[in-house]
This record gives structure tokens, sequence and C-alpha cells, in this order.
């Protein structure tokens, strides 16, 4: 039998030990880069239909393996009680419950598992060969439902003749013909695609129910006699030259019966089919070819027909939704202003916001996102989220709201975590408001001079917001003020402000961001001589755009940057989407465009000293875009650097010594260029 661990709230505990320290209790020191690994963070909360329990992933940082590992724990809704359900030796994800509440499945080291949780015993369904994902139960309880990738052995076109036996001779040439070919984070794609799959919930084997060369993934929803599944894919002939135009389909599992219900050119994608069966909800757009598209909240009837939008008076991106019980509503999930909000969308069209602190997807940078799912009875567990620490397991019941753990106390006790400030400000531009925000150093005197380090975001289509970033408290922590701002082509703002960079990247937000600049200057607290900036991926490229277009800053540090857009989509791996949504044409049709917004073309303006750092095997924003502009500025004569990340993806920080280093180095950098030094 498994062994559970019982703890009582941490809340709680900690508050005892408060308490019990009473005046001993030695003063928090700023934050160090190895406390990265005391980091922790909720996700995929999912309450049994009860409402009386909450299952939920706990995120933590294995300091002998350098990774990121998962582990199931159980609350009950009220917080009194917690236990671990799973070993930190496996790392296990997806919890999912079935219908009974008695048995809960979940992924861990690439298998589907079962826990009957009256006994704590586990057991491996089947044996996959290939890892699963999209885990749904159907409502009998008798099937699991599944998304996994397929290999589809395809044979060379060419062998070669008279190899002598045990013979060294070179390994075979890789022939390629597929658009898509490689993918950031997994590299080189093997052949095969994403197939739908059910197994019998006692155990057996795996039954594919989709065929052809098309991916099948996403989520998977059944109808209300298991009878059925509804999900999203994209099965156009030209679907690699299309890749956003995806339809809604049913599929029957008995006779295999696809019926396809939405066909527009845009994507339809997440079905839900409501819980008295009559409806299916979805998100999707109408594709217009913009960089920015947000996603709207649709509902129709079971045939396809009568299709609602419900959110287009919102303006907002939908991220995620789900059914109340009584098929009248639905929750939803989407940023606004850079905060994460959970909100009631009646299908009459009422809209009730339940809460605004919604995030933790990421706890690098201090990006958007978050999770939540509910129960039968109304209760909505969550991530909840904020500047001070990484997400934790919150609910809301009967519009009352609470937080359940507290797994960061360990760190927030032991370290002084720089406060932060929400500010607005007005564009020199076109007098838009804009929405920034400061990280204050620990122990902050406003009658001191400090250094300012702008850092910003990625996307360029994202947004940051009052959410904990440990990259930019490590660099408070080094006594530097931190700006972080959400400069125009954010998204949470609507489409038009998110659109104002469409083909038109870098340019207008540039000034947003000297703007932001100049108002935290106007405060009277910074040394304007040790002003610094630096971003990652679209913000690497705007911190490129900087340095060909000022000297106001004493260092600059561009991380996965883009620096040349020709040479960018024909090497990036989304080059499908990137030529046709982000560019007016394809670069050898309008060769001007593509490089009067390529920070390669002001490369000779360039004056600041900087860094360029990169993850070597970055297919996003590949690192041939680091060494242009490296040996560019090295041909110059411009104070340079080049950091190369070995194995690192696009998401350096996957590691957390990866994140420790990226964070040393541009701190490394920015120090080297303080006036102290030159004193």
């Amino acid at each position: 039998m498994m062994k559970k661990s019982r703890i009582a709230n941490p809340f709680y505990l900690t508050a005892t030990l408060l308490l019990l320290l009473g005046n001993t209790a030695q003063a928090a020191k700023p934050l160090q880069y190895e406390d990265v690994f005391n980091l922790e963070f909720i996700s995929d909360p999912q309450p049994d239909s009860s409402g009386e329990q909450i299952v939920f992933v706990r995120n933590w940082m294995d300091k002998q393996t350098d990774r990121r590992r998962m582990t199931l724990w159980l609350s009950s809704a009220d917080g009194k009680t917690q236990q671990a359900l799973t070993d930190k030796d496996i790392s296990a994800s997806s919890p999912r419950w079935a219908p009974d509440n008695k048995r809960l499945a979940y992924i861990a080291n690439g298998q589907i598992h079962l826990m009957w949780l009256d006994s704590g015993r586990t057991s491996q369904l089947g044996q996959l060969t290939q890892s699963p994902s999209n885990l749904s139960w159907s409502p009998d309880g008798n099937w699991l439902a599944f998304t996994m990738f397929t290999p589809k052995q395809i044979k060379a076109p060419v062998s070669l003749p008279g190899k002598p036996e045990k013979a060294d001779w070179a390994k075979a040439a890789i022939y390629i013909d597929n658009k898509q070919y490689r993918a950031d984070g997994a590299g080189y794609l093997k052949a095969g695609y994403q197939h739908i799959y059910v197994m019998p919930a006692d155990g057996g084997s795996a039954i594919q129910l989709t065929e052809g060369d098309f991916n099948h993934s996403g989520a998977l929803s059944w109808n209300s006699d298991s009878s059925a599944l509804y999900f999203s894919a994209n099965r156009h002939a030209d679907w690699q030259s299309k890749p956003v135009n995806s339809d809604i389909f049913k599929l029957t599992l008995a006779g295999r019966k696809l019926t396809q219900l939405t066909d527009r050119n845009g994507p339809d994608t997440r079905p839900a089919l409501s819980p008295d069966g009559k409806l299916v909800a979805y998100l999707g757009y109408d594709d217009r070819k913009l960089a920015h598209q947000a996603d709207r909240l649709y509902v129709m009837n079971l045939d396809g027909s009568n299709i609602r939008n419900l959110t287009e008076d919102l303006d907002r991106a939908i991220d995620n939704f789900q059914w109340l019980p009584n098929s009248k509503a639905l929750y939803i999930s989407y940023d606004s202003e850079g905060k994460g909000v959970l909100a009631e969308q009646a299908l009459s069209g009422k809209r009730t916001v339940l809460a605004e602190d919604l995030g933790g997807g990421s706890y690098g940078r201090p990006y958007s996102g978050g999770q939540f799912a509910a129960a039968d009875n109304g209760l909505i567990a969550y991530t909840q989220m904020n500047t001070q620490r990484p997400a934790e397991l919150a609910v809301i019941h009967k519009r009352k709201k609470q937080t359940l753990t507290n797994f960061n106390a360990d760190l927030l006790f032991a370290n002084d975590i720089g406060e932060v400030e929400e500010f607005w400000y007005k564009s020199s531009i076109d007098q838009r408001k804009l929405q920034g925000w400061l990280i204050y150093p620990p122990k902050f005197d406003r009658n001191k001079k400090y250094p300012l380090i702008l850092e910003i975001h990625g996307g360029p289509h994202t947004a940051y917001g009052p959410h904990f970033a440990m990259e930019l408290q490590l660099m408070a922590a080094q006594g530097y003020v931190v700006l972080y701002t959400n400069p125009r082509g954010s998204t949470s703002y609507g489409e038009e402000f998110a659109n104002l960079i469409h083909h038109n990247y870098p340019s207008q937000d540039y000034n947003d961001l000297m703007d932001g600049v100049d108002t935290v200057i106007a405060k009277g607290f910074i040394n304007e001589k040790e002003l610094f900036v630096t971003g990652g991926s679209g913000g690497g490229a705007l911190t490129a755009w900087i340095v060909g277009h000022t000297d106001r800053f004493a260092a600059a540090v561009s991380v996965k940057p883009v620096i040349n857009w020709f040479s960018f989509v024909l090497n990036a791996d989304m080059y499908s989407y990137f030529t046709q949504y982000w560019f007016p044409a394809m670069p050898w049709e309008n060769p001007q465009h593509y490089l009067k917004y390529s920070p390669i073309s002001y490369v000779g303006n360039v004056k600041t000293p900087t860094m360029l750092m990169t993850g070597e095997a970055d297919h996003r924003t590949p690192i041939s875009e680091t060494e242009q502009f490296y040996q560019a500025l090295q041909l110059r004569g411009i104070d340079t650097a080049m950091v190369r990340i070995p194995e690192a993806s696009h998401s350096i920080y996957n590691r957390p010594s990866n994140l420790m280093t990226k964070t040393a180095y541009i701190l490394y950098w920015f120090d080297k260029y303080r006036q102290k030094d030159k004193e």
C-alpha cells in the first residue's frame, strides 16, 4: 500500500511557528540565486464532483537532478487537512477524478495510472508506447480517452548498395519533406501524428479511434451516454500551410462515424458538452490574418446549428471555461489589464467577475496565466498568485474566497521579497493609458538613488501582470529598481491595442517603453547614468532595437532575440505561421519591410555594451540570430559578449540552474557598467 502523508493546513503551522520564534527570529535576507530551488507552485487543481476534496499538482525543484518535479496532493475543501498522494521519486501530473469520486487517473513516467482513494492502492493501466495527454473519463466510468503520438513508418527513398558485412559506414542520411519538421522543445520531429485513443478503466489495450495524416490534440469531451467524443482537429488537406484552421468534430465509438460540426476559416477548439447534453461550448475566432486574434466563447446545438458568440462584447481572449451544472452559464477565465480574471458568463449575456488574482503559469517572469476547475456544488478551485509569492491553491464557494495552501512559507519567511507597485502613465505618441509595475529592492529608501533595469516581456502578444517573478526579484535583491510594463502590442487590453503593432513591430512600442522609463525617473530616486535594459524573445528583439535607437542605457542584455526578420522566418519552427500573420508578404517579395523592422539594420548606431544570450537548442528564435548581432557588434568594436546555454530550448528556465544562470549573467553584465565601478 502506498504511504500517505497527512498534514494540517500549513497556514496554521506557519502562524504557530512565528509565535514560537517571537523576537528571536533572524532578519529576512534578500533572495539569493540558490533560492530558485526553494520555489514551489500549484498547478492543475481538480475538485471532485461533490466539491468536498481537491487534488492538485505540487511543483517543486529537485536540486539533485536540476529538474522541476511534480507530486499529486489532496486537500479538503476547507484546507484543514492535506496529504501527499504520490511519492517524490516519480513525477505525476494530469489528475482526473472518476465520475464516482472513488478513483483517480493520472499520468506518471509516460503511462496512465489509476489510484483507488479508499485504499491508496495504485496500478498502471496498460503499457503505452508513447506518453499520453488530455485524459478524460467517460461519464459511465468505464473508459479513459486520451491523445497520443502515433509513429508512422516511412521508408527512406534511397538505400546504398555495396555495404560489406560489419562495415563501419557513416550514419544514414535523414530525408525530410514535411513542412513542420521541427519544434522548439522537441527538436527534429519523428514521423507520425497525434491520435485519439480509449482504454478500459480496468486496464487493457489502448484502442486507436482516429486515422489519417492529421493531428488530433487538445481537450476531449464525452456525450452523456458515453457513446461519442467531441474534439478539435485541423483535418484540411492544406493543414500544414494553414496551421490555425481547426474544426469541431463528433466521433462515435461504436461505428467510428466522424461528423464535422463547424466550418469556418479560423480555429475552433476545446469543445465541451453542457451537463444537460443539449449544447456544445468551444473557443475560436474568424481568422482575419491579424498578429493577435482573441479567442471568443461560443455555444451551438449538438448538430452545429444556432452558433452564438457569448463574449464578443468583452474584447478579451478567453483562456478556459467550464459549464455550470444548470447548463445556463459557464465559468470563464481571461486576462484583463495584466490580471487573471475568473468570471461567470450566463448564456443570456450577463457576466459576473468572481476573482482577479488568477495566476501561476510562470514563476520566472511575471506573465499572466493560471488554471481553474469547478465542482457540481459551485466550488471553484484555482491557482492564486500575487506579486509576493508563486501560485498557491485557492477556492471560491458561495462568492467567498479562501487560500488553502502556503507551500512557499519557508521561502517567504527566510527572504525579503521586493515590494511591487503598479502605476499608469500616458504614451507620448497618442496619449493612450499604459500600465507598468516597479519592483523595489529590499529596504528601499526613496531619498537614495538607485540603478534601474527595464525588463521587457516577449511575445510580443503576451502580458505581464501583478505576479511573482523570481528572475526580476533576484535583480531587485541585488539593489536594482526593476521596471516592467505592457507597451502597445500587449494582450489583455483588447484586440485594437494588441494590433497596434500589426505589420509594425518594433515601432511605437519602443516609445511606450521609453515613456515608462521617463515616468520612473521623474519619481526622483533613479540614477540616470545607471539605466539598464533586458528582455527575452520579443523583449530581446526590442532590447536590440532600443540600443540601435538610443544611447541612454549604460548596458543591455538581449536574451533569445530576433535580429533579422528575413532570416528568422526562414529558420524558426513556426515559419508557416509567422510569414502569414506577422508580415504582409513573403521575405523575398518584400525584403524592404523585413529589413526596416530588423534590429540588424540599425546595428551601425549601437554604442551600448550589449550581451546576447540564447539556448543552443532554441528552434523558436534560433541562436543564429544571436550570432548575427554578436558578430556585427564585434566587427564594429562594441563591447559585447555571447552566452550560449547548452541543450536549452526557448524556455531557458525549464531547468532551475539555467534560470539562475540567466539572471546571474544579466546582473554580471550590468554590474560591470555600474557607476560605482568607475568611482
